[in-house]
């Protein structure tokens, strides 16, 4: 079993210190998922992946107590984590950018291709839901990877799957998703 692991285990069972044992463990691990995903937004961004780690931390450590049954359901929650943060702040910009008084958009002239990475999360994120009731797995793979930045090899680990299965199911996940939000626009 790796300390990870263990430590889970000790906070699974209720043992409060652990939550601070846990952080130095999974920090950098963290920072190198959020640095990931933040290297695909706009220049510019006011959101770090420091402060990105920093949130979803808050998120996974402060409610109920945790039941990760290894690394690997960690770090899934953890991407999972980081997904719900960035379509929060991409929808608070949304409906900020709403109503400053910019002239509306015709949807049939909206280009994907021109479309702002708040957007482009926003329609990722809507596609992924239709995709969850469609095929669940198929859409893990996109949440690790899309939002966590995880690598074929971690999220096949994360998920206990083989790397071939989540190479396929990302290449049909890209797909469906690319079709799904070209019939939505």
């Amino acid at each position: 079993m790796s300390e990870i692991t263990l430590v889970l285990a000790a906070l699974a069972k209720g043992e409060g210190k652990a939550s601070a044992e846990l952080l130095p463990l999974v920090y950098e691990e963290l920072r190198r998922l959020a640095a990931a995903r933040m290297s695909q937004e706009q220049a510019g961004h006011t959101l770090q992946p420091t402060a990105l780690v920093h949130e979803a931390w808050l998120r996974l450590a402060g409610g109920s107590a945790p039941s990760w049954r290894n690394r690997g359901h960690f770090f899934g929650a953890a991407a999972e984590a980081m997904r719900r943060i960035l379509i929060e702040r991409a929808r608070r910009k949304s409906r900020l950018k709403r109503g400053s008084g910019q002239t509306p958009l015709n949807l049939a002239d909206l280009d994907l291709a021109e479309a702002v990475p708040d957007d482009k999360i926003l329609l990722v994120d809507e596609a992924l839901e239709r995709l969850k009731v469609e095929d669940p797995a198929k859409a893990q793979v996109v949440v690790l990877k899309f939002f966590g930045g995880l690598t074929n090899e971690e999220a096949a680990e994360t998920l206990g799957v083989t790397e071939r299965t989540v190479r396929r199911q990302w290449t049909f996940a890209k797909a469906w998703l690319f079709q799904n939000i070209m019939d939505q626009l």
